[in-house]
C-alpha cells in the first residue's frame, strides 16, 4: 500500500510539472494586477452631502455585484452608491491574509464588517458590513459558473466571458499553494476526485487549483477595487447609510409603481432621522433611470418587503402600506448544506489559510475544500469541508423590525427533503476519505487510519447533527418569480434586483466570481438598453 501511495504522488507531481509553464504564463499575468489601477471614486459618510440630490442611477450595496455594476454604469451616468458599511482599506482583517477569517469573530450590532445572523434553523450564518460585502471577508477563492449554469441563466456567451474577464484583469491572481494546501490537494486526489486540472479558473470536475483575489503579497482585493475603473466624476459612494425603504412617485393621492428614488438613515443613527435621495427626471421619461438593489440574498428581499413590495400577510403586521403584491419576496430562500470534519486533534496557534484547492465531484454535486480557520485571536483549526452543490430543499425570509439594520428572519429547511439527506450521507462518505487520507496523516505526523462510518444510518444522523453552512445562501428575489430575464423587478418601472438573491443556484464552487461577473455584465446590457432607447427617442424626433 506504502508503494502504491508513492508511484501514485509521483505520477500526480509529474503531471502538475507539465502544467507548471502554463501556470506560470498565468501567474505572471494575473499577478501583475496587483498594484492598484486608477483613484478610487469620491466617498463620503456624511448623509447630508447626499440628501436632496439626484442621480440618473442608484445601487443599493456596495458588495460583490453592486461595486462592479456602479463603476460600468459610471462611465456614462452619474451613479450613487450606498453601502450600509465602511471602507475596507486600512483594515488589517480584511485586506491581511494572514488574518484571513478575525473579522467573523469579531462583530457587533451596528458598525463590524460581518454581521452575524442565527436562521430560525438554528444553524450560525453572517453577511459582509463593508464597502466590497462579501468578498471582504470570504475565502477569496475565485471559480467561474459552469457552462450548464450561464446557459440556464439565459446570458450571452461572450459577454460573460468578457465581464468575466474584465474582473480577473482587475483583482484575481494564481496562488502559490502552502503546504497545507498541498496536502488538501493530495488528500481529495488519493480519495478519487478526478482529473488533476492543476490550475484553471473554470468549474470543472476533479480537483484544481482555484483563482484568489489575495494577491502573491497576500493583500485582499475587494470587489471595491473595481470602483478603480469608475469614471470618478459620475460617481459617488455613500458609506454608514443603510437604506431604509424605496421611495414611489405620487400622482395627486395615487400611489404609482413608478420609482422615485430611496430613503435612507445612516447606519449608527437613529430611525426616525431619515434622509432622501432622488432619481433624475429628464423629460424625455422613456430613459428614466433606476434604483438598483444590490444588499444580497438577505437585504434586497428585505428592502423590498419595507417598500411595501410582496406578500401583503407578510406586511400586515408591521403596517406598511402595500405597494405591490409580489408572492415571491422572500421566498425560495437556500443555502449549501455543509459538513465540516476537523483533521487536528485540538487547537493550533497556525497562520490561517483560505483555501486554494477545490475538489469537485459526483457530477458537481459535491464541492470539497480545506483551509486553516481562527476560532479566537490566539488559536486555529484545521477543517475539510464539503458542500451540496444542488439542494432541493427550500426556506423563506420575512421580516422581524421595519428597522432596516435588523437581520430578517429566514428559513433554510437544511436537509428537510429527503434527497438533500441522501446527498449528505454520500457526501459525508467522501469527505471522511479525504480527511483520513495518507496525505493528510503523513503532514500531521499521526498514524493512518481508516475507520470509516460504515452505515448510511450513521451517515445520515451525523449530518442531521452536523450541518452548517458554506455561507454560500440565495434566493429571496429569484428570476421569473420576483425579476424578470433583465432583472428587472415584476410591475414596477425604475426598479432591478442584481445579486444573489436572484440566483436558484449557487454558481461554480461559490458565487463570488458569478456575482463579480454579474454586476459587470448587467452593466453593459443597461447601458446598451439605453443606447437604444436613445437611438429610438433620436429617430421618432428625427424623422
Amino acid at each position: 500500500m506504502e508503494a502504491s501511495n508513492i508511484k501514485f504522488q509521483k505520477t500526480i507531481r509529474r503531471d502538475r510539472l507539465l502544467k507548471a509553464f502554463s501556470i506560470l504564463l498565468i501567474d505572471l499575468s494575473l499577478c501583475s494586477l496587483s498594484q492598484p489601477q486608477g483613484e478610487l471614486p469620491y466617498m463620503t459618510s456624511d448623509v447630508k452631502e447626499v440628501a436632496g440630490k439626484s442621480f440618473d442611477y442608484i445601487v443599493v450595496g456596495g458588495g460583490t455585484a453592486g461595486c462592479p455594476l456602479a463603476a460600468t454604469l459610471s462611465e456614462k451616468f452619474s451613479v450613487l452608491l450606498v453601502e450600509r458599511g465602511g471602507s475596507p482599506y486600512g483594515n488589517p482583517f480584511v485586506l491581511d491574509k494572514t488574518f484571513y477569517g478575525f473579522s467573523l469573530i469579531q462583530n457587533d450590532e451596528f458598525s463590524s464588517v460581518a454581521q452575524d445572523f442565527i436562521s430560525t434553523d438554528g444553524v450560525r450564518n453572517c453577511r459582509g458590513r463593508v464597502l466590497g460585502g462579501s468578498s471582504a471577508i470570504n475565502g477569496g477563492f475565485y471559480s467561474r459558473a459552469s457552462e450548464d449554469f450561464v446557459n440556464k441563466a439565459g446570458w450571452e456567451e461572450e459577454l460573460v466571458k468578457d465581464a468575466y474577464t474584465w474582473v480577473e484583469s482587475k483583482i484575481v491572481s494564481t496562488p502559490e499553494l502552502t503546504p497545507w494546501q498541498t496536502v488538501v490537494e493530495f488528500g481529495l486526489l488519493e480519495a478519487g476526485i478526478l482529473p488533476y486540472n492543476g490550475f484553471s479558473l473554470e468549474h470543472i470536475e476533479g480537483t484544481k487549483i482555484g483563482g484568489s483575489i489575495f494577491d502573491i503579497w497576500g493583500i485582499r482585493h475587494t470587489s471595491a477595487d473595481l470602483l478603480r475603473a469608475a469614471n470618478p466624476k459620475n460617481l459617488v459612494v455613500l458609506l454608514n447609510a443603510t437604506v431604509k425603504n424605496i421611495i414611489f412617485h405620487r400622482n395627486g393621492n395615487i400611489t404609482e409603481t413608478t420609482v422615485h428614488g430611496i430613503r435612507f438613515i445612516k447606519s449608527d443613527g437613529c430611525t426616525d432621522q431619515t434622509y432622501e435621495a432622488y432619481l433624475n427626471q429628464p423629460k424625455n421619461s422613456t430613459s428614466c433611470g433606476e434604483v438598483i438593489l444590490s444588499a444580497g440574498a438577505l437585504g434586497s428581499p428585505q428592502i423590498l418587503l419595507l417598500s411595501g413590495i410582496g406578500p401583503p400577510k407578510d406586511l400586515k403586521n408591521f403596517n406598511i402600506p402595500h405597494v405591490l403584491n409580489l408572492e415571491g419576496v422572500g421566498k425560495r430562500m437556500k443555502d449549501n448544506p455543509c459538513i465540516a470534519v476537523l483533521v487536528d486533534k485540538d487547537p493550533q496557534n497556525q497562520t490561517p489559510e483560505p483555501p486554494q484547492v477545490s475538489g469537485i465531484a459526483k457530477d458537481f454535486k459535491f464541492i470539497i475544500e480545506g483551509g486553516i480557520i481562527p476560532i479566537s485571536f490566539n488559536a486555529t483549526r484545521m477543517p475539510i469541508a464539503a458542500k451540496i452543490a444542488f439542494p432541493v430543499s427550500e426556506g423563506n425570509l420575512e421580516l422581524n423590525s421595519t428597522d432596516p439594520r435588523q437581520n430578517p428572519s429566514v428559513k433554510f429547511n437544511y436537509l428537510a427533503e429527503e434527497r438533500d439527506l441522501e446527498d449528505c450521507a454520500n457526501m459525508v462518505h467522501l469527505l471522511e476519505r479525504v480527511a483520513k487520507s495518507q496525505s493528510v496523516a503523513f503532514y500531521l505526523g499521526v498514524k493512518h487510519q481508516n475507520n470509516l462510518m460504515t452505515s448510511t444510518d450513521e451517515h445520515r444522523q451525523f449530518c442531521k447533527e452536523n450541518v452548517r453552512t458554506y455561507y454560500h445562501y440565495h434566493g429571496g428575489c429569484t428570476v421569473g418569480s420576483v425579476v424578470d430575464n433583465d432583472y428587472k423587478v415584476y410591475g414596477v418601472k425604475g426598479l432591478r434586483v442584481v445579486d444573489g438573491s436572484t440566483f436558484l443556484e449557487s454558481p461554480g464552487t461559490n458565487p463570488m466570481a458569478t456575482l463579480l461577473m454579474l454586476g459587470r455584465y448587467q452593466g453593459i446590457k443597461i447601458l446598451r438598453e439605453r443606447e437604444g432607447i436613445y437611438s429610438s427617442f433620436s429617430t421618432q424626433q428625427n424623422p
